[in-house]
């Protein structure tokens, strides 16, 4: 009887083990996007020229203030995909599922879908090295994650360049990007956490979260992308579309809108914090009507939102 209670004691201590290291969250499905955050960056996109609350350079906000969209409309550059941490930027629902070895059934990765601007994400967990430094940095980045408690944390390196929001604030191939996936119930969150000896002085932390939904259908792949001449003067003269130094016509808009200060519009580390506010406490009024972007989330569509607001002296 000794024997057989500690057969069925080691029995269960190595059963109870397994299923505890296979016990990770199921993070599948289609997680659709909900626009009531940070929905300005995610829906329209932030003004021309706001950098506040990013800890850049000065060689990011000179490269971020000599950035023309336009540019977005070249051939060459009309099928450039976002780098990976655009998964937190962008405005996209994500489909993820997992790749699963089909001999042992152990997942050997985590994929979560591309979009129309970035492409599909693989996160592996079979334990593979790392590419040397200079190996080819694919549009996605090469990721590795593993699971801390029930979160899924995930290392990415080998970026290529692109940016950190929507106005050309840039990042460079050297950027890293670890990021926290978790799920809660029918909410999944990413924390992402950015950094870049390139062009920022500290990292840029970003959090996102989705909403479960059964009913949604997501493709796990971008569809095809067709460049074109979409505006006649950029049919291939090389010539690249941007401002001089100190040309920016749209430095002074944030300002003029809402009486925040240049100095604050052109971003820093010291933006991020909340002890900002202490330096321009005796420089900024509140403005005295709102004229872009009032009715919060909802956008322009008052009815929708439930919110009641003045744009420009009118009612909306």
């Amino acid at each position: 009887m000794t024997y057989l209670r500690v057969f069925v004691v080691a029995f269960w201590v190595v059963a109870l083990t397994s299923v505890q290291a296979l016990a990770q969250v199921d993070l599948s499905g289609n997680w659709v996007s909900r626009q009531h955050e940070d929905w300005q960056d995610r829906g329209p996109g932030p003004e021309v020229v706001d950098y506040l609350g990013l800890p850049i350079n000065d060689d990011a906000r000179a490269r971020a203030l000599s950035y023309q969209t336009a540019q977005q409309s070249m051939p060459e550059r009309q099928c450039l995909y976002y780098p990976p941490q655009y998964v937190v930027i962008g405005p996209q629902g994500i489909r993820i599922w997992a790749e699963t070895d089909p001999v042992s059934g152990r997942n050997l990765a985590w994929k979560i879908s591309g979009a129309i601007d970035r492409a599909p994400l693989t996160i592996w967990l079979d334990g593979r090295p790392r590419p040397p430094r200079d190996a080819v940095h694919p549009f996605a980045g090469f990721t590795t994650g593993i699971w801390e408690g029930n979160t899924l944390t995930a290392y990415t390196t080998h970026v290529k360049e692109g940016f950190i929001r929507r106005n050309g604030v840039p990042t460079s191939d050297q950027a890293t990007v670890t990021s926290h996936i978790t799920r809660h119930a029918n909410t999944l969150t990413i924390t992402a956490i950015i950094e870049d000896p390139i062009y920022l002085t500290e990292p840029h932390v970003l959090s996102r979260s989705w909403q479960l939904d059964v009913s949604a259908q997501m493709s796990p792949l971008p569809a095809p992308c067709v460049p074109e001449a979409e505006v006649p003067e950029l049919k291939g003269d090389g010539v690249v579309p941007h401002y001089l130094p100190n040309k920016n016509p749209f430095v002074g808009d944030v300002t003029k809108m809402y009486n925040i200060p240049v100095e604050a519009v052109l971003g820093g580390a010291e933006t991020m914090y909340p002890e900002y506010r202490k330096k321009l406490k005796d420089q900024y009024v509140a403005p005295q009507i709102c004229v872009r972007y009032c009715c919060g989330w909802g956008g322009t569509n008052a009815e929708t939102s439930g919110l009641k607001c003045i744009t420009g002296g009118s009612a909306q």
